[in-house]
């Protein structure tokens, strides 16, 4: 992938939805966050030059959390530096967090230029790994968009070139009448994958050269101008040059909640609901754009999903129900109801857990401590696959040992 400089703040997509609509609380991170949450005692303590403490293991990079984004910012690392020593820490096992419940939908949009940037990365990232990798659960289909007539100048300014986005009459056999004045276009470019059985793999691949430590809890992170330590479960220590910290929607855990609180991001509940129909082998992603929503076909499932967007925020990823309950499905399938009738009636069940949203849907790769030792990646707002190997090689670029420009591979 092409480089485009080092991030040192936000990289983000404007959420269409919700995030767009909903004011985040806090600063926007802009820049390298320095400020009191990085100085106080009580959420900064800066350990001796030489990043020393308690007797304990040693890593070159330590990667707290374990989702599809950490295991490929490992991937990352090691692809610029193979002889890097990485540790990748879990307080549960490998990718299952958000990651086990993502829909892994990916298509080729960015809201603005840096996210088109990141989404063109993530795409070539994506299809050349399945060019290496047919086995892996990476599923290549087709894709409907519709949206009113009006939105379409709108519609070529966010879908990237590569999406070849074009007029259609033909609607996919699921979908109904379409809403006056609305119309429909297919476009290149989408894939899903089954991001849980993906991160497992992509981890496999790397546990020659990465120490994985699953149902390993970080208690406490302290960094100086020589390193940092990590306090593990146990009171073990685990020493570090970097430590990046992709922590998916656990934003408020203890050991960085001071740290990251003034990035600004929110977690929201995310719904997803399961179609008890089966797709057939031709149908395609539906997605609609004004609501921000898209059914899915799960192919390897043999269900179609439903996501739509559940505007229930601040709430705790500890404390989330996965059960739905009659609002969810009372909103799914009055939205569904208008796009595809016959569909609506057959959504009994699906998933609910949460994602964390940068202020205004921005997801963030950025320093966490004056002295470039920490590092937050996360926040992506819902685009935690879609957008992952690009933001994997921005949370690289903000490790200086690492060769630069990079040159990411499959």
């Amino acid at each position: 992938m092409p480089a485009t400089g080092p991030a040192t703040g936000p990289l983000a997509e404007p959420a269409t939805g919700p995030a767009a609509t909903e004011p985040a609380t806090g600063p926007a991170a802009t820049e390298p966050a320095t400020g009191p949450a990085a100085t106080e005692p009580a959420a900064y303590r800066a350990t001796a030059p030489d990043a020393g403490g308690p007797a304990g293991a040693r890593t070159g990079v330590a990667v707290v959390g374990a989702g599809i984004l950490g295991v490929l910012i490992a991937r990352e690392i090691l692809t610029r530096d193979p002889a890097a020593t990485v540790t990748v820490l879990d307080r549960d096992m490998i990718g299952s967090g958000a990651t086990r419940r993502s829909a892994g939908l990916h298509f080729p949009r960015g809201a603005n230029d840096t996210v088109r940037t990141l989404a063109a990365e993530s795409e070539r990232f994506y299809a050349d790994l399945h060019t290496a990798r047919p086995d892996l659960p990476i599923h290549p289909l087709g894709m409907t968009v519709l949206a009113p007539e009006s939105a379409e100048e709108r519609l070529r300014e966010v879908y990237l070139p590569e999406a070849k986005l074009r007029w259609t009459t033909e609607l996919p056999p699921v979908v109904g009448p379409l809403p006056e004045n609305f119309g429909a276009w297919e476009g290149d470019g989408c894939q899903y994958a089954d991001v849980h059985a993906l991160t497992q793999l992509l981890a496999a691949e790397l546990r020659p050269r990465v120490a994985f430590r699953e149902g390993v809890a970080v208690t406490s992170v302290a960094a100086g101008p020589g390193g940092a330590r990590l306090t593990l479960t146990g009171g073990a220590t685990l020493t570090a040059e970097h430590v990046v910290i992709a922590p998916g929607p656990w934003l408020a855990e203890p050991a960085w909640r001071d740290l990251v609180a003034p990035l600004g991001a929110r977690v929201k509940k995310i719904v997803a609901l399961h179609i008890d129909r089966a797709p057939a082998p031709g149908d395609r992603a539906v997605v609609l754009h004004a609501e921000d929503a898209f059914l899915l076909p799960f192919h390897h499932r043999g269900h179609w999903l439903f996501s739509y967007t559940c505007r229930e925020w601040d709430v705790d990823p500890a404390a989330v129900d996965p059960a739905l309950t009659a609002g969810h499905l009372r909103e799914a399938r009055a939205l569904l109801t208008r796009y595809a009738p016959d569909l609506a009636a057959h959504c009994r069940s699906g998933r609910v857990f949460c994602d964390a949203y940068g202020p205004g849907g921005t997801p963030l790769v950025t320093e966490l401590d004056p002295y470039g030792r920490l590092v937050f990646a996360g926040a992506a707002s819902g685009s935690g696959y879609r957008l992952a190997p690009a933001l994997a090689a921005r949370a690289a670029d903000l490790i200086p040992s690492l060769p630069s420009p990079r040159k990411a591979t499959t």
